[in-house]
């Protein structure tokens, strides 16, 4: 039913970021947040890494978009060109 899916993708989301709060950040010093990473960055002049925090958002979101519509079954109709009309 739609309850119980609801339910079970709630937990999963929540279970994600409960352990990537309590493993990923103590263990790598990462933040989830690329606003929460800016400023540290901007006030030490350290920048090397922080392409990942850039990147990954503008990678991430259309890969998201594609296999959301994928599991959803609809796929998009990329451009291409129109068939020429039939003659009668």
């Amino acid at each position: 039913s739609a309850l119980l899916m609801l339910v079970i993708l709630s937990v999963a989301i929540g279970a994600t970021i409960a352990l990537d709060a309590l493993f990923g950040g103590p263990l790598t010093g990462a933040s989830m947040n690329p606003a929460r990473s800016f400023a540290p960055a901007l006030v030490s002049g350290q920048w090397k890494d922080f392409w990942v925090y850039l990147a990954g958002p503008l990678i991430g979101a259309p890969l998201g978009a594609f296999a959301y519509q994928f599991v959803r079954g609809e796929h998009p109709r990329l451009p291409g060109p129109t068939p020429a009309p039939e003659e009668a």
